[in-house]
C-alpha cells in the first residue's frame, strides 16, 4: 500500500534559544512532520540537547536524530535517553541511527575509525542493546563489543514497542539489517549501487515486512524557481547538496515519479529550504 507524503526538517540548532525555539514552532506551523538535527560535531547545538528543547516548544512535531553514531555512546545510555525524550516528549520522537561515515570526528574523539565491516558489526550489537532496552524487563547481553548485564530499562517509551527506528547507509550488509529490523529506511545515494538495487536489496531482506516499512530520502538539492520566497544558496558544509533548480509542479512530479517507481514518501529538506519548499509542502503533505 501506498504510503502518504510526509516532509522532515534537517537542522543543526543555533546558538540563540530564543532563534531555535522560533524554528522549531516555525516548522511545526507550517506542517512539517518532523525535526532532526545531525549526530555531528561542529554543529551549534548538541543533538539530545537540541530536540528536548525543540519537544518541549511544540505539540506536534516529531523530533528525530539524522542519525545517531552508533561509536560515539553506549547503546544503553543512548536507549535510555531516547526513552526520556519520548516519555518527555508524549510519544514524539525518532530515533535515527548509523555506524558513522565521518572519519574526522572519529579522530577529534579519540575513536578509531574502523573499517565498515566492525563498524557494523559493532552497530549490529549496539541495536539489539537498544531494541532489549525498550522491550524487554531486563537487559542481557553480551558480545564481542558491547555487554550489558542485569540492567533496568528505564524509563519505559510511550511509543510500543518502541518509537520508530530510522537506519540510514549506502552499503547493502547495513540496509539488509534496517529491512529486518527499521521502521524508516533511508537508503543513501552511492557509486556502487543505484537506488533502485538498494531497495531491491531492501526488499528481498524484508520480506513480509516491507509492505510496512517508510523509505525516505533527502531532497536537498531542490530549490522552487517559481516559490514567493527565494532558497539561501545551497551550505557547501556539512551534508554535500547538489543544487537542482524545479518549479513547484516540476518538483511535485518528480516526488511523486519518485513514490510511484521507488516508494519513497518521507522527505528530508534542510533547514535553509523551509520557507521555499512551502508550496511543494501544500500539495503533497499527508497525500
Amino acid at each position: 500500500m501506498q504510503k502518504a507524503f510526509r516532509f522532515g526538517v534537517v537542522a543543526g540548532g543555533h546558538v540563540s534559544g530564543s532563534a531555535w525555539i522560533a524554528l522549531a514552532q516555525r516548522i511545526e506551523k507550517l506542517g512539517y512532520s518532523s525535526l532532526q538535527v545531525p549526530d555531528v560535531l561542529g554543529t551549534p547545538l548538541s543533538t539530545i540537547t537540541a530536540l528536548t528543547a525543540a519537544a518541549s516548544v511544540t505539540t506536534k512535531l516529531r523530533v528525530g536524530s539524522f542519525v545517531f553514531v552508533n561509536d560515539y555512546r553506549h547503546p544503553a545510555l543512548l536507549a535510555r535517553e531516547i526513552a526520556s525524550l519520548d516519555r518527555l516528549s508524549d510519544g514524539r520522537v525518532e530515533l535515527g541511527l548509523g555506524a558513522g561515515n565521518w572519519p574526522n570526528d572519529f579522530q577529534q574523539l579519540g575513536i578509531p575509525f574502523d573499517r565498515a565491516g566492525v563498524r557494523v558489526s559493532r552497530f549490529a550489537e549496539g541495536l539489539s542493546i537498544i531494541k532489549q532496552f525498550f522491550t524487554s524487563e531486563t537487559v542481557n547481553f553480551s558480545g564481542k563489543y558491547y555487554t550489558a548485564e542485569a540492567l533496568r530499562p528505564v524509563p519505559r517509551p510511550v511509543q510500543q514497542p518502541h518509537p520508530p527506528i530510522l537506519i540510514g547507509s549506502g552499503g547493502r550488509r547495513m540496509l539488509t539489517l534496517a529491512a529486518r529490523e527499521a521502521d524508516i529506511i533511508m537508503p543513501a545515494p552511492a557509486q556502487d549501487a543505484s537506488l533502485e538495487e538498494k531497495i531491491g536489496w531492501i526488499r528481498e531482506a524484508a520480506g513480509e515486512r516491507f509492505e510496512h516499512l517508510e523509505l525516505s530520502q533527502a531532497a536537498f538539492g531542490i530549490d522552487l524557481t517559481d516559490s514567493p520566497v527565494a532558497a539561501p544558496p545551497p551550505s557547501q558544509g556539512g551534508i554535500p547538496v547538489q543544487p537542482r533548480p524545479m518549479t513547484t509542479e516540476q518538483a511535485v512530479a518528480y516526488l511523486v515519479e519518485q513514490r510511484e517507481r521507488l516508494g519513497i514518501s518521507y522527505i528530508q529538506i534542510q533547514e535553509r529550504q523551509i520557507e521555499n519548499f512551502v508550496p511543494v509542502l501544500a500539495r503533497l503533505n499527508g497525500k
